[in-house]
């Protein structure tokens, strides 16, 4: 069986906080690529084949304020 070595660049600190993690997120920023504009054109309904909501499901998204009223 083969033996890995695992070595931490950092200290693993639950409790670093937020001031922490924000700092990770600013260093990794750079290292990911993101198009400028996402472009999606609206589907005709006719096109939507295999979507079953149950009936239980439709009246409860129709009965919120936010989708359905």
């Amino acid at each position: 069986m083969t033996k890995f070595e695992v070595r931490a660049t950092a200290q693993a600190d639950p409790e670093a906080g937020l001031a922490s993690l924000l700092g990770d997120c600013a260093r990794m920023a750079p290292h990911w690529a993101a198009p400028d504009r996402a472009l999606s054109r609206p589907v005709s309904p006719s096109l939507i084949h295999g979507v079953n909501v149950p009936p239980r499901s439709a009246r409860l998204v129709d009965a919120m304020s936010d989708y359905g009223d």
